[in-house]
């Protein structure tokens, strides 16, 4: 069963190679049929493998499936293949499972878009890519697959190119990610040239021959491709500007694929990390810092896809914070139950933004919880998963991540504990905001101050949208519930994740050593946290709509970070280009070229006139030149 792992990403490419040649033909909704069967027939592959995998013994669960040789220069052999062991199967299962239903949700989200088949064509393009990342057998494979992430989510988030802001936000995601793509390209280059190799299997039996300089380098370099691919700081701005998509490309992007990618990378490379402790003390840092900061911002944002978009950038740093502080079952376990409770609340707030017609402000919505009561219920489970409220999902994984973060620094600890407190405020004052108080969508189209596309008096019939759409939203909420259970701290029998990803991550795991009391006080502490987040924004937000004293002007412009790189870089180097093109360019360098021309020419103007065409002027030059070469033989004969 195992050896069908090719299949895996045969089927959403074979999925867009027949959409790019017949998706017009097959047109809606057969396009979004067809895309939806393949990604799913992926999930069952996955599954079956992922059950042949687990019947093999601990010491079988990985190996490498070779396709053919990709290229062979000199030392440099690398070969198409995938690694198939616990920790990509894992990648592999929620990747291919929640994808699957965001493409059948986007069947009837896109239905009305004259694009159809072509978004089904990016989508399974997109799908397929992030499956190469993740079952990659070299850093070269992960690479290609990084790359046709990247590549996808700018053709997704500009997939509405003629808004201007929709294309800008794809090229600014294009941007950001180079910059973190270069810092992996680097690193590839170093681990090369350090270990002769870019397969992870021969790459981590040499590391016993690199110096920890080294390996700090290449951890750092990493890193750096993954704080762009996955948002955290100070590559972070992109994601919110890639909202502009389809909602349903936010929920891929947010849940199962893309910026996931960061946090899988830094778990592959934990044999790099434990032998770099300064540089995963970096990581840490730097996710505990981005979580808290993501947090804040959430906090006064009014567009609920830039709420939850911030939600992702601050989930993700707890995900770089358990990584960093070499807790690597528990930044799977909350990438694993992160991807159902936001995927979920991506599509519950597309089913509110596709029943407002394309409204995202939620300062214009209100009391759509009668109305619309299969959204709110799953809204409001996805709600208390991700504010860590006790039994769902998110209470035991991000509990998990908080006991290790305490166990290897307390102030980081104290850092993520005020961020659990953050999210369950934000998420809370969003539900609220949307679904609680009075109907203020009414009041806002008569007086034609919406946002939406069909704004200005026209009347709105909200309502849960069609099966396609709920049935996602059903079976979201069910894992979001439930997901936690993969991993219970009450019994070594019940810790299946860990027991699971042991065999790649052996003992390098970092283990607290904490007593079961301890453990069971910190799982109390995690449930008065979340309900005190959600407490105080219940209290708050449960009438008023406006409470400018918890949204200041800095919170709502993003701490002027954005702002700051657009002042100081983007219109610096418009500025400097300027300066280039008027001064450098035209006195400087065509000065130079010109210059020489000019000296040349003059040069030959001079030299001309001794061309006179007249044999005597010659021969007198020549006679001339003996004389003047006779005295000198002269004066060195009798000097």
């Amino acid at each position: 069963m195992i050896h069908a792992a090719f299949l895996i990403p045969l089927f959403p490419l074979a999925g867009f190679a027949v959409l790019a040649a017949c998706g017009r033909r097959l047109g809606n909704p057969l396009a979004g049929w067809l895309a939806t069967a393949m990604v799913a027939a992926s999930f069952v592959v996955t599954v079956i493998v992922f059950a042949g995998l687990f019947e093999s013994s601990s010491h079988h669960r990985s190996f490498t499936q070779t396709w053919w040789t990709w290229f062979s220069v000199d030392r440099l052999h690398v070969t198409a293949s995938i690694l198939v062991d616990p920790l990509s199967m894992t990648m592999a299962l929620f990747v291919t499972g929640v994808s699957a239903l965001i493409h059948l949700y986007s069947i009837g989200y896109m239905e009305h878009d004259g694009q159809f088949p072509k978004f089904f064509v990016y989508m399974n393009l997109f799908v397929f890519s992030m499956l190469i990342l993740v079952l990659g057998g070299s850093f070269l494979m992960t690479f290609l697959g990084w790359e046709g992430v990247g590549v996808c989510s700018y053709f997704l988030i500009s997939f509405w190119f003629d808004r201007p802001s929709a294309a800008s936000a794809g090229k600014k995601a294009m941007i950001y990610n180079r910059i973190g793509d270069a810092g992996f390209l680097l690193a590839m280059f170093l681990i090369f040239e350090r270990t002769g190799s870019l397969q992870y299997e021969t790459v981590f039996a040499r590391l016993g021959h690199v110096g920890t300089g080294s390996l700090t380098a290449i951890a750092l370099l990493l890193f750096l491709g993954a704080v762009g691919k996955s948002a955290q700081l100070p590559l972070y701005p992109w994601l919110a500007d890639a909202m502009e998509g389809p909602t349903p490309v936010s929920a891929l992007i947010h849940a199962a694929t893309m910026v996931t990618a960061g946090v899988y990378l830094m778990c592959r490379i934990n044999p790099i990390l434990y032998r770099a402790p300064d540089a995963a003390h970096v990581v840490a840092i730097i996710g505990g810092v981005t979580a808290f900061l993501g947090a804040t911002i959430a906090c006064a944002q009014r567009d609920i896809k830039k709420i939850l978009a911030y939600s992702t950038i601050s989930q993700l740093g707890y995900m770089f914070m358990a990584a960093g502080v070499g807790a690597y079952v528990a930044a799977v376990f909350l990438m694993l139950t992160h991807a159902f409770y936001k995927a979920l609340l991506f599509l519950g707030a597309g089913s509110v933004i596709h029943a407002m017609d394309d409204e995202q402000d939620t300062k214009l919505m209100g009391g759509l919880r009668r109305i619309m009561p299969i959204t709110s219920v799953t809204f409001l489970i996805a709600w208390l998963s991700i504010g860590g409220f006790p039994p769902f999902s998110g209470f035991w994984s991000k509990g998990e991540v908080l006991l290790n973060a305490y166990g290897f620094s307390p102030l980081l600890y104290a850092l993520g504990a005020l961020t659990a407190v953050l999210t369950a405020y934000y998420l809370g004052r969003c539900y609220m905001l949307v679904f609680s108080g009075q109907a203020r969508w009414t009041e806002a189209r008569r007086s034609g101050d919406g946002h939406g596309h069909g704004s200005g008096g026209e009347a709105l019939h909200p309502h849960d949208p069609s099966w396609v759409m709920t049935a996602p939203l059903v079976v979201l909420a069910f894992c979001s519930v439930f997901a936690g259970f993969i991993d219970l701290p009450f019994h070594p029998d019940l810790v299946f994740l860990e027991r699971w990803l042991s065999p790649v991550l052996g003992d390098r795991l970092f283990s607290h050593h904490f007593t079961a009391s301890t453990e069971i006080l910190f799982g109390v502490v995690d449930g008065v946290l979340a309900a005190l987040g959600i407490a105080i924004a219940v209290s708050l937000w449960r009438t008023a709509v406006n409470r400018r004293e918890v949204e200041p002007a800095f919170l709502q412009r993003a701490w002027y970070i954005d702002w700051s790189y657009d002042r100081l870089i983007a219109r610096g180097s418009t500025l400097f280009a300027g300066f280039a093109s008027a001064v450098v360019e035209t006195r400087v360098i065509d000065g130079a070229v010109n210059g020489v021309a000019l000296i040349a020419r003059s040069a030959g103007g001079a030299l001309r006139r001794a061309q006179t065409g007249y044999v005597r002027n010659y021969a007198l030059g020549v006679m001339a030149g003996l004389v003047v070469l006779l005295a000198y033989v002269l004066s060195r004969a009798f000097s």
